[in-house]
């Protein structure tokens, strides 16, 4: 799984299209994508991999790093608790 931020629903877009782009290059077909609508949280289902494209805020709001995480006192911003 890969958790990214992108600055605004523009640059999620932008990023998400130039990734199934890539994939598709890598000869990867199987590609599903879900929130390219809003742009807020765009989900990429390559297969083996998913990715989750995010604006900062959208990001924050849902902490999903928190939900897979070990430790889920763990600070995964890098800011020190």
């Amino acid at each position: 799984m890969v958790i990214a931020s992108g600055t605004s629903s523009r640059h999620v877009s932008a990023i998400a299209k130039k990734l199934k782009e890539r994939l598709h290059l890598k000869n990867i077909k199987e590609i599903a994508s879900e929130g390219m609508g809003q742009c807020d949280w765009v989900v990429i289902d390559a297969g083996d991999v998913i990715v989750h494209l995010f604006r900062p805020e959208v990001r924050d709001f849902y902490n999903i790093e928190k939900m897979w995480c070990d430790n889920p006192n763990l600070d995964m911003t890098g800011d020190h608790v």
